[in-house]
C-alpha cells in the first residue's frame, strides 16, 4: 500500500512538473511571439526557423545520448501528417494574428478554446459530458475574458479574420493532437521530432502562398545585414528557444491530463501573459478589464476543482491517464466519470 501511494505521489509531482512547464512556456512565448514579430515583420519564416531550431535541438541531443526519439519512418510520418499540417495551421494563424493584434486580442481568443474543446472532447472523442460545474467554469472563463477585451482596443477585420481562424485552427488542433498521442505509440520526443520535422517541410509551401518569399528576398537585397541586429537577433533566438520547449512540455503534459484541462491550463497561465504586456506596451486593459482577469483565472480553479475527485478517485484517474489503452480499458469500471479529468 506504501508503495502505490510513493508511485501516484511521484507521478502526481511528474505530472505538476510538466504541466507548470507548459504553462511558464506558454505564458513567455505569447509575449516573445509578439517581441519578436515587431523586429522580424516575417511570420511565415520566424515559424520555419522555429521548427527547423527543434528539430535540429532533438537530432543533435538525440546523437550525443541527452534524450531518446523514436526513429522517423515514412510510415509513421504518414499517420502522423494530419497532425502536423492542423498544428502548422495553429502556429500560422496565431503568428499572423499577434501581428495584426496586440497580446489582449490574442488571450480572448485563446480563453474560447476550452469550451469548444470540452464540446468537442464529448462528440469527437466520446469523452463524458462536462458536469455542470465544469461547464459554468468554463462560462466564467469565457465571460471573464471576453470583459477583459471588450475594455480593451477594438478588433480591426483583419485582426478578427485571423483570430477567427486561429479559435478554429486551434480547437481542431486540441483535439485531433491528443488524440494522436493517445493512439500513435510514439515517446515525447518522437511526436516533437515528427511534428516539427513535417511542419518544417510544409513550411515553404505557405511561404509561396502568402507571398512572403518576395518580401524576404526584397529585405535581403535592401538591408540584409539588418536581420542581424542584435534586439532582433535575440528575439528571434528565444522565440526558437522557447519553441523547442513548448513542443516537449506541450506533448509531455498532453499524454498526461485531458484535453480540455491541458486547454484551461494554456488558458490560465496568460496572467502572467497579461501582467508582461502591461508592464512592456501600452496598450491594456482598465482597472474593471483586470477585474475581469481576475474572473477568468477564477475560472480556471474552479474548473480543475470540478474535475477533480476524492483523493483515492483522482489516484486511479492519474494512474489509468498514464496506461496504455488496454490498461484504460481494463480499469475503466473502476475509475468510472474520473477517466475524462485525466485522459
Amino acid at each position: 500500500m506504501s508503495a502505490i501511494r510513493f508511485d501516484s505521489t511521484k507521478q502526481y509531482y511528474a505530472t505538476s512538473s510538466l504541466v507548470l512547464g507548459y504553462a511558464l512556456c506558454s505564458s513567455l512565448l505569447a509575449v516573445i511571439n509578439k517581441f519578436a514579430i515587431t523586429k522580424f515583420n516575417y511570420p511565415g519564416l520566424l515559424t520555419a526557423l522555429q521548427y527547423l531550431t527543434s528539430t535540429l535541438g532533438v537530432w543533435v541531443l538525440g546523437k550525443f545520448g541527452f534524450l531518446h526519439h523514436d526513429a522517423f519512418t515514412w510510415e509513421i510520418a504518414k499517420k502522423f501528417l494530419p497532425a502536423a499540417i492542423v498544428f502548422y495551421l495553429a502556429i500560422f494563424t496565431n503568428t499572423n494574428l499577434l501581428r495584426h493584434a496586440n497580446v489582449d486580442t490574442f488571450i480572448v481568443f485563446r480563453s474560447l478554446t476550452p469550451l469548444l474543446v470540452a464540446l468537442a472532447d464529448t462528440t469527437f472523442r466520446r469523452q463524458p459530458c462536462p458536469s455542470k460545474l465544469t461547464f459554468i467554469s468554463l462560462l466564467i472563463i469565457l465571460g471573464g475574458a471576453v470583459g477583459y477585451v471588450a475594455t480593451d482596443s477594438a478588433f480591426t477585420l483583419t485582426a478578427y479574420s485571423w483570430a477567427f481562424a486561429y479559435l478554429v485552427t486551434i480547437t481542431t488542433e486540441m483535439v485531433y493532437i491528443k488524440h494522436m498521442v493517445m493512439n500513435l505509440g510514439l515517446n515525447t520526443w518522437g511526436f516533437v521530432l515528427y511534428n516539427n520535422l513535417l511542419s518544417l517541410m510544409m513550411a515553404p509551401i505557405f511561404w509561396v502562398l502568402t507571398g512572403e518569399y518576395s518580401e524576404v528576398f526584397a529585405a535581403l537585397g535592401a538591408n540584409g545585414g539588418d536581420w542581424f541586429e542584435p534586439v532582433a537577433f535575440t528575439a528571434v533566438s528565444l522565440s526558437c528557444l522557447f519553441g523547442l520547449l513548448i513542443s516537449f512540455f506541450g506533448f509531455a503534459a498532453r499524454k498526461a491530463i485531458s484535453a480540455t484541462a491541458f486547454t484551461v491550463t494554456g488558458v490560465v497561465n496568460k496572467f502572467l501573459t497579461v501582467v508582461i504586456n502591461v508592464l512592456i506596451w501600452d496598450k491594456h486593459a482598465t482597472p474593471f478589464g483586470l477585474v475581469c482577469l481576475l474572473f477568468t483565472l477564477a475560472g480556471g480553479v474552479l474548473y480543475q476543482q470540478s474535475v477533480t475527485g476524492p483523493p483515492r478517485e483522482s489516484t486511479s484517474s492519474r494512474q489509468t491517464g498514464d496506461a496504455d489503452e488496454k490498461d484504460a480499458e481494463e480499469n475503466q469500471a473502476k475509475s468510472g466519470s474520473g477517466k475524462h479529468a485525466s485522459v
